[in-house]
């Protein structure tokens, strides 16, 4: 069984995922720094897929793996500075 986000929302620290399953998920803003300083129209322009979310705009994608496995944005992993 595939576990599918179903609906999005925010408020001001962290963002809600509900789940095909019943669960729902939240996690800090924080982890994701792109919507951490996304308006909240930008916020709202999700795009659900059965693997995950995505923000066109904010070139944002987050799989619900991810947010099972309590992982936040991974482009920074490994950059040397």
């Amino acid at each position: 069984m595939t576990i599918s986000p179903e609906r999005v929302s925010f408020d001001e620290d962290s963002m809600w995922v509900a789940l095909s399953d019943g669960r729902m998920l939240g996690v800090p803003l924080a982890w994701f720094p792109r919507l951490l300083h996304a308006t909240p129209a930008q916020r709202a322009a999700v795009t659900l897929s059965p693997m995950g979310l995505h923000w066109e705009a904010l070139d944002e994608d987050i799989s619900v793996a991810g947010l099972i496995a309590g992982r936040g944005d991974m482009s920074g992993v490994g950059k040397v500075a």
